[in-house]
């Protein structure tokens, strides 16, 4: 009897197929067509790539596939844009006009910086273009709270306050106010829409107020810190804002809730220097990267008394123990000379408007000094 044939080996399994290359927002520009080209990316925002040499600087923005360049070594822009062009199918459409919403306007006094259209398109979709303009974006004696009627299309408040949140990127005269709307967006009442309709009037007044950039002489940095105490009648926490410049043009403003309940007036202002300490450390640091000169210390600007003296006294006491980590961290920035701090009264405190509601006259006072126009308004 014969020996049966062995069984032939089994097939092997088909290779499974190589898991698919994912750019989380980065397009292959970002990490590999413009590294090659020898720009660095920044280690402060990865969003940004740069590169000096003896002529000059050429930096790069990035997002999703939106590209701005700029820099004043006009041979590397040149050359950086034709090897771009090699590796994709891209088009320049020259001189910066237009990027994600925000208009840019050039003159001998400067740039500026406005969301105009934005501002038109919100207002009619809204029917909102023919109301009447009210002077301020929200009304100081109004106190926002959970109680009141539900309103009838939450989703209809959560795309405006949304739409409303990507307008703060030009107009930080409504930060403010919509942070305070966008507490409320699980369950909207008819006040909170009664708010929202109010900064929409108050858009309605300047369209197409912006902010105007120019040359002022310095690189000093400065920083105007405020806090408003227990202001949230909710939950009784409290607002914490600042505002940044560098070479007197505004870069970075903040309106925020802290995040816990602060006991004393000192104890919130502080909170509110430590986070306004941390975005000038980062801005210095983003400007050193690039290789710009900027004065230092940079001037940290308060009005409160007290929490200036926690900053310069290094003895703790009761009433700071809770708060050390703050303490000891600003009092470091202040010991390295990088920051400086400062009494400002509170009349000139800037950083009021991006803590409480304010009337026409004090909101029109503080743009002016943010250095916000309308270039729009009739001579």
């Amino acid at each position: 009897m014969s020996t049966p044939p062995p069984p032939p080996p089994p097939i092997p399994p088909p290779p499974l197929p190589r898991p698919p290359i994912v750019y989380t927002g980065r397009p292959l520009l970002h990490l590999f067509v413009v590294e090659k080209f020898g720009l660095l990316k920044s280690k402060s925002d990865h969003s940004v790539f740069y590169k000096r040499s003896t002529v000059g600087i050429i930096l790069l923005v990035v997002y999703v596939d939106d590209i701005v360049i700029t820099g004043n070594d006009i041979e590397g822009i040149s050359s950086l844009k034709s090897f771009i062009h090699t590796q994709f199918n891209t088009k320049d459409l020259g001189e910066l006009k237009y990027f994600l919403g925000i208009e840019v306007t050039r003159s001998k006094q400067g740039i500026f910086l406005s969301q105009r259209k934005y501002v038109l398109d919100l207002l009619t979709e809204t029917g909102k273009l023919r109301s009447k303009p009210c002077n301020a974006p929200m009304n100081p004696a109004v106190h926002l709270t959970r109680d009141g009627k539900p309103f009838e299309d939450p989703e209809k408040y959560r795309r405006l306050v949304g739409k409303l949140n990507y307008l703060t990127v030009t107009r930080p005269d409504i930060a403010f106010p919509v942070s305070v709307i966008s507490q409320f967006m699980s369950s909207p009442t008819i006040h909170h829409w009664a708010a929202l309709e109010q900064i929409l009037c108050y858009l309605k007044g300047a369209p197409g107020r912006g902010i105007v950039y120019k040359d002022h002489g310095h690189t000093q940095i400065e920083c105007f810190s405020d806090a408003d105490w227990a202001g949230s009648k909710v939950d009784r926490r409290s607002t914490s804002g600042y505002c940044v410049f560098v070479g007197g043009n505004l870069v970075s403003w903040k309106s925020k809730k802290q995040n816990v309940v602060s006991r004393s007036s000192a104890e919130l202002e502080y909170r509110a220097m430590a986070q306004s300490v941390c975005e000038v450390i980062w801005i210095y640091q983003l400007l050193t990267e690039f290789g710009f000169k900027t004065s230092i210390p940079a001037k940290l600007w308060c009005d409160n008394q007290a929490a200036l003296h926690i900053a310069s006294n290094p003895v703790f006491h009761e009433r700071t123990k809770h708060i050390e980590i703050d303490c000891h961290f600003v009092r470091e920035k202040i010991q390295q000379g990088l920051i400086s701090t400062g009494y400002v009264k509170t009349g000139e405190q800037l950083g009021d408007i991006f803590t409480k509601a304010l009337n026409g006259v004090r909101v029109d006072y503080l743009c002016n000094k943010l250095g916000m126009i309308n270039i729009y308004v009739p001579a």
